[in-house]
């Protein structure tokens, strides 16, 4: 028996003795008692680099032993032990093969906390709904068009029992979007959103990810599963999520998306990334490739993941496109990196992040017409209103138009977009006060997505 194991033990027990009788997940205390349930992915532990007013520091983590949880353990004790802004989790470890059924019937906590393997996470998502806890989970939260239905009625489950399920939605938050959305809702600048064509969408997200990465100073270890799309997801269902989700979120604020009537899909393709054997050593640290992706190696050596996809599809009429790709690693001193463009009447606000804006996301306001007198005029009138809302943003005159100047105490990083969502799913939490369109175009997102994954593999089988 491990170490992990032995303490797992001790302390469960210490915390059932401490909890008999009580089997209610919401009225322990007027504090939110979280639980992580099987963290395979580091995004569980991102959550967890602040602390919160209203969040309990004991967290029970329900999880079977192995490189994933020493792996979601090892960042919890870095963020513990920081230097400068060290966070207080207390983490309570239950390793058994009977995890899951473990975590229902004890109920340590009110919210759990799923960021892992996507092949269970519409499962688990459901029985936790039906078991009586909110769930805050990473995207996607289902990844094939057959476990849609089952989201969907999960959602109103969760209605029923007035809980609250909600994913993390981290691109909400970059600062850069903000803004696009922010000058969009003003007609003298941007006037309405075109229509656009399949060809020419009025709407473009797209994103490029790095299967090695650094992620809280080191770099990162993959489980092996994570290149198993039939675990993973593929690209459009996966990322495509963040992207669809940018479409509705920048496109469309505070409108409601029926999926039955508001949604058209045109076309969708799919490619893969090739891996060589060392490169997948190098990400997952293992020595080979496991027997389940054996189906996947094409030339005896390269793993194909289906990482990327592109979707085309009419919103409310509007024509928009996603597309997501996945390489190998990133150019020294680079990652991630989005483009989108948002097509006006008046104006077309675009975020580059290239060499030129030093793979920094950078947002440019580029007029239709050009550089007209009457529209400049237009722009920094209304600047002042944006202003008010977000101090310290001006505008710099650049050949196409105006880059916006966005000062670096907004920049605050990916990292810390984790704390924002979930400062966020606290206060909807605490007040009641989630807006009516967040579940219905929750819906409406895992129904594009898992659409057009579905008529991806008919285009490209």
């Amino acid at each position: 028996m491990s170490y992990l194991t032995k303490t797992a033990i001790i302390l469960s027990v210490a915390i059932v003795s401490g909890c008999a009788g009580s089997k209610d997940v919401n009225t322990d205390s007027q504090k939110v008692k979280l639980i992580t349930l099987e963290p395979g992915h580091f995004h569980a532990a991102l959550v967890q680099k602040s602390m919160y007013a209203d969040v309990d520091s004991t967290v029970h983590v329900y999880a079977p032993e192995g490189n994933e949880l020493n792996s979601h353990m090892a960042l919890i004790n870095q963020y513990n032990s920081d230097p400068t802004n060290p966070t207080a989790w207390n983490e309570v470890v239950y390793t058994g093969s009977d995890f899951f059924e473990k975590m229902l019937e004890e109920k340590a906590g009110n919210v759990v906390v799923l960021a892992g393997n996507n092949l269970k996470k519409t499962s688990y998502i459901q029985k936790s709904i039906d078991a009586g806890f909110n769930v805050l989970a990473d995207k996607p939260m289902v990844i094939e068009s057959d476990g849609f239905e089952t989201l969907k009625n999960t959602f109103e489950a969760a209605n029923t029992k007035d809980l609250l399920l909600y994913d993390i939605m981290t691109e909400r938050n970059e600062i850069s979007s903000i803004l696009q959305r922010e000058f969009s809702l003003i007609p003298e600048v941007f006037g309405t959103l075109e229509k656009g064509t399949p060809e020419n969408p009025a709407i473009t997200e797209e994103s490029t990810h790095f299967f090695y990465k650094q992620v809280s100073g080191n770099v990162l270890t993959r489980p092996s599963w994570f290149f198993d799309t039939k675990q993973q997801g593929e690209g459009i269902a996966d990322v495509g999520t963040h992207l669809v989700d940018l479409v509705q979120w920048v496109g469309f604020p505070e409108q409601i998306i029926d999926y039955t009537k508001d949604i058209e899909l045109t076309s969708a393709k799919r490619w893969s990334t090739d891996l060589s054997l060392s490169q997948f050593n190098a990400i997952t640290k293992l020595n080979g490739f496991p027997d389940f992706l054996q189906s996947n190696i094409v030339q005896d050596s390269l793993l194909q993941v289906y990482a990327n996809g592109e979707a085309n599809f009419k919103l409310k009429g509007v024509n928009a496109k996603v597309v997501v790709k996945w390489l190998y690693q990133a150019p020294e001193g680079t990652g991630d990196t989005h483009f989108s463009m948002l097509r006006g009447t008046k104006s077309n606000l675009v975020i580059r992040q290239e060499a030129e804006q030093q793979y920094r996301p950078e947002l440019y306001i580029e007029p239709v017409n050009g550089k007209d007198d009457a529209f400049k005029e237009a722009l920094f009138a209304k600047l002042k209103d944006v202003q008010a809302k977000y101090p310290g943003v001006e505008l710099i005159e650049v050949e196409k138009g105006w880059q916006v100047s966005i000062p670096d105490t907004y920049k605050v990083g990916h990292e810390a977009h984790f704390g924002q969502v979930m400062e966020k799913f606290l206060d909807y939490m605490k007040n009641r006060n989630m807006p009516e369109w967040e579940v219905p175009n929750m819906i409406s997102k895992y129904y594009i997505t898992t659409k057009a994954l579905e008529l991806s593999r008919k285009t490209n089988p």
